[in-house]
């Protein structure tokens, strides 16, 4: 199975819930569409809230890793505008 190419990678392990998505979608604006960003976080909260909201956001949501140690990386691909 191939790997995605990641474009850009933000880590919101330090932030807590709503800060989590803002900081999220802030790495989201800063690519062209169809980039892929690679968001590293924690268990909890903001695995559950994360995917959700970007996916509300009309992103792609890839693929969900969990890292075996308490953390997640989850890939998404930038939506076009026509996709919003």
């Amino acid at each position: 199975m191939s790997e995605l190419a990641v474009d850009a990678s933000v880590d919101i392990t330090d932030v807590v819930c709503p800060v989590t998505f803002v900081k999220a979608k802030v790495a989201l604006e800063e690519l062209e569409d169809g980039e892929i960003l690679s968001i590293h976080m924690k268990d909890g909260e903001p695995v559950q809230n994360v995917p959700r909201s970007i996916k509300e956001e009309g992103h792609q949501i890839l693929k969900l890793v969990d890292n075996a140690d308490g953390t997640y990386d989850l890939l998404v691909k930038k939506a076009g505008e026509e996709k919003k």
